[in-house]
């Protein structure tokens, strides 16, 4: 019931393990406060007129991956999608994004997110993980010349099995907890962690997931190379082994638009500038700064640059030449 997506260019980098998923983000011309009475919220039954609504190409796998591809690199999303795929494969077709290591399930749905806005922008959103749930279909053991990889945000078992088989092979990679904190256990946490090379969340990841392994987060950086804790407008920290700390300023965007998807840009740049062997302030700089580029526009695979442009930017932005 299932079958590989078409073939791109052969040549490999990265390998960005995560999901491809639409995002249909709906705005309410109202706030939900004045329609759910609180105190009959055991009879909810609302509903709500949304004039504006857009669809989005979205999910960790194809927003890194896009990223990438901006600044010039090669990367492999590895991914499962459903019957209704086609527009997403054309985009990415498009962009010049290889999907051999996508594989599509023609009994299910691509995962979907639908998100509905009010004026306060308070969301209400519901995920439909469709052909997710068969993510550990998908193997890193079986994909050739692998140098560098990511498990971001996907099915359970998935992760799961990335994290060994990446590890079972000597493969650096980031592990990306991100959405699915809930899933794991301590135990499982402390396992991943432990065979990982970087780790990355945001501040109040990084606080659940010091509750959920009982370590501090020098106890989770000693067990990795670098643990990476991202801090949204006020930038990042990048903890090393080594006991130094790196306090990585925001780069500056020139309007804020839409924060969607800014911590996948993040991770393309972390991912470009870790494989090029840079120094942790370059590297951390130039996540940042893919960041702030995708804020200054709506959705998540809308921004439009090449590497020499953000090279340039990078320069203006930090004062030094990147790389």
């Amino acid at each position: 019931m299932h079958r590989r997506a078409s073939s791109g260019n052969p040549s490999m980098s990265a390998l960005i393990c995560g999901s491809l998923a639409y995002d249909t983000i709906m705005v309410f011309q109202d706030q939900f406060k004045k329609h759910i009475l609180p105190d009959q919220v055991h009879i909810l039954n609302v509903s709500f007129l949304v004039p504006r609504m857009r669809r989005e190409f979205g999910g960790c796998a194809g927003n890194i991956a896009y990223n990438l591809k901006l600044l010039g690199d090669d990367p492999i999303p590895m991914a499962t999608v459903g019957q209704d795929f086609a527009p997403y494969r054309e985009h990415l077709i498009k962009c010049g994004i290889r999907l051999d290591q996508v594989r599509e399930f023609a009994d299910q749905f691509t995962p979907q997110c639908f998100i509905t806005t009010d004026l306060d922008n308070n969301q209400i959103t519901a995920f439909h993980p469709g052909a997710m749930s068969s993510s550990h279909e998908n193997h890193v053991r079986d994909v050739p010349g692998v140098t560098f990889g990511i498990v971001a945000p996907d099915g359970r078992e998935a992760m799961l099995q990335h994290v060994n088989e990446f590890a079972a092979r000597g493969v650096p990679f980031i592990f990306d907890p991100g959405q699915a904190m809930p899933l794991f256990s301590g135990d499982e946490f402390r396992t991943m962690i432990s065979k990982s090379t970087y780790v990355i969340v945001n501040d109040y990841e990084s606080q659940l997931l010091q509750a959920r392994t009982g370590w501090s987060a020098s106890e989770i950086t000693q067990r990795t190379q670098a643990y990476i804790v991202t801090h949204g407008p006020r930038g990042s920290v990048i903890h090393t082994r080594d006991g130094t700390t790196h306090e990585i300023p925001p780069a500056r965007e020139r309007q804020i638009v839409d924060p969607t998807g800014c911590g996948d840009a993040y991770r393309a740049g972390l991912i470009f500038a870790l494989m090029r062997g840079m120094d942790w302030p370059t590297v951390g700089r130039a996540a940042s700064l893919m960041g702030a580029l995708k804020v200054e526009h709506p959705g998540t695979q809308n921004q439009r640059f090449d590497y020499a442009q953000f090279a340039t930017e990078f320069k203006e932005q930090f004062g030094y030449a990147l790389g």
